[in-house]
């Protein structure tokens, strides 16, 4: 795996690998539910990933989407690819939503809507809420 894989705490964090990609539990949520879609590759151009890794984003997002609808019932989705400070090609996935959602006691709102997600009002998760928000995700993605 390559460095931002690791960046983002995989393997612990791992909710469903592909071929190319990995669906990974985003270590702070903007908003419940918040992953990090990233290319196993080392390329660090979006336009260097290989076409088979191209053609499987439609089987990872539908992966994401339909587990997220279900856990969340978002309203919309936000991919975002930012790779500034981490190289490799990937994606910070947010589901976004009017009003809070709530998980493990937590309260999460989502402080961007309706406009940008505000990624810098991200909460981190103690270990436990972590490990069980990952076993409901990775269990809808099985599906």
């Amino acid at each position: 795996m390559n460095e931002t894989i690791e960046k983002f705490g995989f393997p612990t964090t791992l909710l469903h690998e592909l071929e190319h990609w990995v669906i990974l539990l985003r270590p702070t949520q903007p908003t419940l539910g918040s992953l990090v879609l990233a290319a196993k590759s080392d390329a660090t151009d979006f336009s260097a990933l290989p076409a088979p890794a191209h053609a499987e984003l439609a089987a990872a997002t539908k992966a994401i989407e339909s587990a997220l609808r279900t856990f969340v019932d978002y309203e919309k989705i936000n991919y975002l690819m930012l790779m500034m400070v981490d190289p490799n090609v990937h994606f910070h996935v947010i589901p976004r939503y009017e009003g809070i959602r709530e998980f493990g006691g937590l309260v999460f709102p989502d402080l961007g809507w309706p406009k940008f997600p505000d990624l810098n009002a991200s909460q981190e998760l103690d270990a436990a809420t972590r490990d069980s928000l990952i076993e409901k995700l990775s269990a809808l993605m099985a599906r």
